[in-house]
């Protein structure tokens, strides 16, 4: 869970600046190759017992009951309440909303063997539903006695997603870089100085450093902490964009690959 909303909580449209300046490598629409995801060696880390859940990657962690109720929880800006309802002894359903809003729904399911978490999210921060289905391996146990879904998981792989889910737009400008991605945007310049993503409802900042022609830094901040730094590299080709995004909440790193449509 705490993977899945390092991968999709991050971006109304603006109009962008007129095509005065030479194509840059950055340039384009740009479309994530699921079987390309890959996290770091930290797995997803839960609990399950006496009714209480636990996510320990989840950034910041935090426990609630498993009830099915809204419960306050505080630290992250894309939600303030988490309902936990334990479907069966094998399945969670988990939703996250912000100012009662959802935000995000997830259904975690552990397989009958135990070794495999299957987690289909809906992400309904942003202009439009994206949906993700993602498989995880059991590298550890849960405590005797707790709900399947107790124990560590690492990300194995992302069999499908929505369109809307796997799509980003960039455009350089003479001395920055503009975004879009699924109606949150920016506008920043290659300074270092914090820009607010308009439209996004976690009011998360981005700065941007240029490190070569073909690589850039960004470095994501909300109420003056930072979340992720995220290096953004463009192929010699110009035909693929290589992402690695370092999540300083939950600790663990995120990378993919995303193509250049035509």
């Amino acid at each position: 869970m705490s993977t899945a909303r390092a991968a999709v909580a991050c971006l109304a449209a603006i109009v962008l600046a007129p095509a005065a300046l030479a194509a840059g490598p950055f340039d384009g629409t740009w479309k994530t190759r699921l079987d390309s995801v890959q996290s770091d060696s930290k797995p997803d880390v839960y609990a399950l017992k006496d009714g209480i859940f636990r996510c320990g990657n989840c950034a910041p962690p935090f426990s609630v009951k498993a009830d099915g109720t809204d419960q306050k929880v505080s630290g992250n800006g894309y939600y303030d309440t988490v309902a936990v309802k334990i479907v069966d002894p094998h399945t969670l359903q988990i939703t996250d909303k912000l100012a009662g809003k959802p935000m995000y729904e997830m259904r975690l399911a552990v397989s009958a063997d135990g070794k495999t978490l299957n987690e289909l999210i809906k992400d309904l921060s942003g202009a439009q539903a994206a949906t993700w289905y993602q498989v995880a391996s059991r590298v550890a146990p849960g405590a005797a006695g707790s709900h399947a879904v107790a124990g560590a998981w690492r990300l194995r792989k992302v069999p499908g997603a929505s369109e809307v889910g796997t799509v980003i737009t960039y455009r350089m400008t003479a001395d920055g870089l503009q975004m879009r991605y699924n109606g949150a945007t920016y506008d920043a310049r290659f300074d270092g100085k914090p820009v607010l993503i308009a439209s996004d409802p976690g009011r998360t900042s981005v700065a941007l450093k240029r490190i070569s022609e073909r690589e850039i830094e960004e470095t994501d901040t909300r109420g003056g902490a930072v979340t992720d730094v995220i290096g953004l590299t463009v192929s010699a080709d110009g035909r693929t964009l290589s992402v690695v995004d370092r999540n300083r909440g939950s600790g663990q790193t995120l990378s993919w690959i995303m193509d250049k449509l035509p």
